[in-house]
């Protein structure tokens, strides 16, 4: 079994160390950044592009930290013949795009233009968006942003319809290998670790090159060791942060897998997005809500004692709280996933609303209406009204719709758990109720 030891420090305690051992302060992912297309690891999608397109388009590139966006964008850059010029979205606001903008026009008039990257670019608002609009339509300057939030949100649909996104996927274990491999043949003194502790290295890293590359150095500039094994690693490294931002495509990503994992149920799967989402730093009460509302949503009446084993599992942890009070959010995640499943109130909900807002303005039946005046009950109020415990079997099978309204069914109860008694007695009315009319 692998031996995790999450250490307080972490790796930003050790930087000093590789300072300390070096004269050369440029980072090992720096020095290693691929110089051509041909290089880069573990973007196979890239190869579908069109030279042609990649010389003269403009693009956004969406992907996790250390799948290679900026990599890419400076490899457009150096094999262009367009100046270069890089942005930084945290930095750079309206005035700089307007001076590129100014000189891209100037430039433009030798038939060439300035290719613009920029960094973080959902960081730019509205306004800074879409100053980079002009430029691009006359094609003065090509842009190529890089993301890591989700460009349908994060950016606006002028400019997502002015370039091309293209995905970039967090690199799996076999890119990561080769990248590993490419370290030890390009470093001056490498490491030697067996398969295990390689292994280990690819896992801690979570998809992103720059990270792994970065304990790669840190272990090298480490002196003190030489025979590194997976407990010598764990140890000297704390367990790499999630990737996770409670606001953005990670935090809606989990809770989504979450959900259709309950609604799957597929209990082991949703113990793990559970754990996911709390390990990285979830606030437990906006889980507990989802998990309220799943109830309702998705089991219904189907067992209708899960909405208040979900309000009660909340209130127990609202009295008990972290990390005792985890059980039993886990408790109630279990129970939501074995439980049968129905949609139909929820169904049922959306046609009765978008029903009533057709026929919104009908009044109800006089004879349901309360007549506690004298006038009332000359217009009618009440009149023919059948208090239903004084029918047989306390059914009347009087009309409740509006008189000018035919009648609608909206609610269509499944056939699993106690939603199948529903059913019966549903059915049951509905014979009552026909029987009635006919007579």
């Amino acid at each position: 079994m692998r031996l995790f030891f999450v250490l307080q420090t972490g790796l930003a305690r050790y930087t000093k160390i590789m300072n300390a051992n070096s004269n050369d302060k440029i980072p090992l992912a720096e020095k290693m950044r691929p110089a051509s297309l041909g290089d880069v690891i573990g973007q196979p999608q890239l190869t579908l592009l069109p030279l042609s397109q990649l010389e003269s388009g403009s693009f956004i590139f969406w992907g996790p930290p250390g799948s290679g966006k900026t990599t890419i964008a400076r490899i457009l850059g150096t094999q262009s013949s367009q100046e270069f010029v890089k942005l930084s979205a945290v930095l750079d606001g309206v005035s700089e795009i307007r001076k590129i903008y100014e000189r891209a026009r100037s430039v433009t008039q030798n038939d060439t233009s300035i290719l613009v990257f920029i960094d973080e670019i959902h960081r730019f608002n509205k306004a800074q968006q879409d100053a980079l609009l002009p430029a691009i339509e006359d094609g003065s300057i090509r842009l190529i942003g890089a993301t890591t939030e989700n460009p349908s949100f994060a950016l606006n649909s002028a400019l997502l319809s002015r370039t091309q996104v293209v995905v970039l996927r967090a690199l799996d274990a076999s890119a990561l290998k080769a990248i590993y491999q490419r370290a030890m043949v390009f470093m001056e003194e490498p490491i030697q670790l067996d398969e295990a502790t390689q292994s280990l290295l690819v896992e801690l890293s979570d998809g992103d090159a720059r990270y792994l590359l970065n304990m790669v150095e840190l272990l090298v500039a480490h002196k003190k060791e030489q025979n590194w094994s997976c407990e010598k690693v764990a140890e000297f490294l704390s367990k790499r942060s999630l990737h996770y931002d409670k606001q953005g495509d990670h935090h809606f990503n989990l809770i989504s897998a979450l959900h259709k994992s309950l609604r799957a149920s597929d209990c082991d799967a949703s113990l793990y997005w559970l754990a996911r989402m709390l390990l990285a730093g979830e606030d437990p009460h906006y889980l507990l809500r989802r998990l309220v509302r799943f109830a309702a949503e998705d089991i219904g009446l189907s067992d209708p004692q899960a909405v208040g084993i979900a309000i009660s599992a909340w209130q127990s942890y609202e009295r008990i709280g972290s990390p005792e009070g985890e059980l039993h959010i886990a408790e109630l995640v279990i129970f939501l996933a074995t439980s049968p499943k129905s949609n139909s109130v929820y169904t049922a909900w959306k046609k009765a609303m978008d029903t009533a807002k057709i026929t919104g303005s009908l009044s109800p039946p006089k004879s349901l209406l309360n007549a506690p005046t004298s006038l009332m009950k000359e217009l009618g109020y009440g009149k023919n009204y059948s208090y239903d415990h004084d029918s047989a079997d306390a059914f009347s099978g009087q009309n409740c719709f509006p008189d000018e309204m035919q009648r609608v069914k909206l609610y269509y109860p499944n056939e699993r758990g106690f939603e199948r008694e529903i059913s019966k007695r549903l059915s049951y009315w509905d014979k009552l109720r026909a029987k009635i009319m006919s007579e």
